[in-house]
This record gives structure tokens, C-alpha cells and sequence, in this order.
């Protein structure tokens, strides 16, 4: 059974990450610049985003986060959001999720412009991606991509199924599966008897956001399994949306919680700031 822990291959990422941003800084005379902004006070949120601009900074870029207390009107962190994406300084902007309900989504994937949405949200972004015309690829399913490359485990023909359609994870996953030619299944809170068909898949990505929601009935003996759920239980405790205890005697792979698709997020939060930034300067 492969435990497919991100560390092995960001090591070599990041550090190649780094030496591409020395030489770039060289050519635009200044270094990326990433921008996170939070509103509210989400404890594992305000984590994410320390996280983010902490990794920014490690590959040389200028990491910076904003915070806004969750009773901030709507439209004072869109107008600040306008500044930024005015700022020909500034690459990359990531507003973290979830918002509060004050906030309405289908308007806030409109706030950033398309070239420094680094999250790939805006509906522009999605539309290049599905057309097969990225400009940049959606972070988590980028980094779970990348991470079935490093282990050498290839989805082309397989059976691959999604469970979880959300835009930032699901639906675009299941794209970019398309992509390389596996054939998908999704599955959704709707979806009638979802063990009998997770139990189809050669791979099964599980983004459901729903505490140990998968175990061993669900999964195909020696399918690979992706773990995009992170929940911390009142004693600082990490799990995700799979039941790992039960399954890992039954897959031939499987991510860690935490340790694998979670870093991969963040890398390719970087990876689309550098690109953004190389963009700019053309």
C-alpha cells in the first residue's frame, strides 16, 4: 500500500519553485506578490491563510494576508479588491473560503479579474479550463494530479469517481479527469445508493467535506483513494473524508491526513502566483 505523502515531492518543487523566481525577479525588477484576504475569524482559516503567505514568502515571493472582521460590509472588501486587482504589483489574489452569509458567492467569483485569480474561480478561468484552454488550473485538483504523476499512477482509462461537486474541488476535478481520459462518476448528496457506485472506481477522490463519511464498504479492493477532507476534533485531532483506519488493509494507495493533498494546495497556489506574475511581465 502506497501512503502518498506530498513531502517527498514538494521538496524538489519548491525548491525549483525558487530558483524560477530568483531568475524572474531579475527580469520584472520586483519579486511575485501574493495577496490572501480572510473575513471573519474561522479558526482553521486564519491557519490556511498564515499558511499560504508563509509558503509565499519561503519561495521568494512577497506573501501578504488581510483580515476583515466577518460583520465588514460586502462591498468594502470588494472596493479593496478592486484596489488590488488595479495594482500592476500585485500577481495573485485569493479570497479564502467559506465567507460569511452576508457574502453572496455567485458575485464574489466575479471580484477578482481572471488574470490574477490565482484560485481559478472566476467564471472565465472555469470556461478556459473546461474548453481545454487553462490559463491556470484549479489548486486542489492541480495538486492531486500532480501528485498521481509523482507516484506514477496514471487515471487514463480507468474508472474515477468524485464524490463532493463543489467549484472549487469537485467539479473542476472531474474535468481535468476527463481531461486524461478516465471515465467519471460523481457522486452528490443526492445521488441514490453512492456505495454501490464509489465501489466502481479504480480511483475514488473523496471532497464531500463530511467527517469519515467513507469506509471499507464503499471501496473497490486495491483502488487508490484521494482524501481532500480536513475536520480538527475539539482535542486538535485531524481527520478527513475517509474512514483511513478502515480502508488502508483494503486500497494500494491512499493520501495522509494531514501530509497529502493539503500541501499540494498550497503548491500550486504558488505555482499559479508564478505564472501569473511571468504573464504580467510579457
Amino acid at each position: 500500500m502506497i501512503l502518498m505523502k506530498a513531502k517527498p515531492l514538494l521538496e524538489n518543487r519548491r525548491s525549483f519553485l525558487k530558483q524560477k523566481t530568483e531568475a524572474l525577479i531579475q527580469t520584472l525588477g520586483r519579486a511575485p506578490r501574493l495577496v490572501v484576504i480572510l473575513v471573519g475569524d474561522d479558526p482553521a482559516s486564519q491557519i490556511y491563510v498564515r499558511n499560504k503567505a508563509k509558503a509565499a514568502q519561503s519561495v521568494g515571493f512577497i506573501g501578504e494576508s488581510y483580515v476583515f472582521e466577518a460583520t465588514t460590509p460586502p462591498q468594502k472588501v470588494f472596493e479593496f479588491v478592486q484596489d488590488l486587482n488595479e495594482n500592476p504589483d500585485v500577481d495573485g489574489i485569493l479570497i479564502q473560503r467559506p465567507l460569511p452569509p452576508s457574502f453572496n458567492e455567485k458575485e464574489v467569483m466575479f471580484w477578482v479579474v481572471p488574470e490574477k485569480d490565482v484560485d481559478c474561480l472566476h467564471p472565465e478561468n472555469i470556461g478556459l479550463l473546461v474548453t481545454g484552454n487553462p490559463r491556470f488550473a484549479p489548486c486542489t485538483p492541480a495538486g492531486i494530479l500532480m501528485l498521481l504523476d509523482f507516484y506514477h499512477l496514471p487515471v487514463e482509462g480507468k474508472i474515477a469517481c468524485v464524490v463532493g461537486r463543489s467549484n472549487i474541488v469537485g467539479k473542476p476535478l472531474a474535468t481535468m479527469l476527463m481531461a486524461r481520459n478516465a471515465s467519471i462518476i460523481q457522486i452528490h448528496r443526492s445521488t441514490r445508493n453512492p456505495a454501490d457506485l464509489c465501489k466502481q472506481a479504480d480511483f475514488l477522490f473523496v471532497a464531500a467535506g463530511s467527517k469519515n463519511l467513507v469506509h471499507r464498504d464503499w471501496i473497490k479492493p486495491g483502488a487508490i483513494v484521494i482524501d481532500v477532507g480536513i475536520h480538527r476534533d475539539e482535542f486538535g485531532k485531524i481527520s478527513g473524508d475517509v474512514d483511513s483506519a478502515s480502508v488502508e488493509s483494503l486500497v494500494s494507495g491512499i493520501t495522509p491526513v494531514p501530509g497529502g493533498v493539503g500541501p499540494m494546495t498550497i503548491q500550486m497556489l504558488l505555482e499559479n502566483t508564478y505564472t501569473a506574475a511571468l504573464n504580467q511581465g510579457k
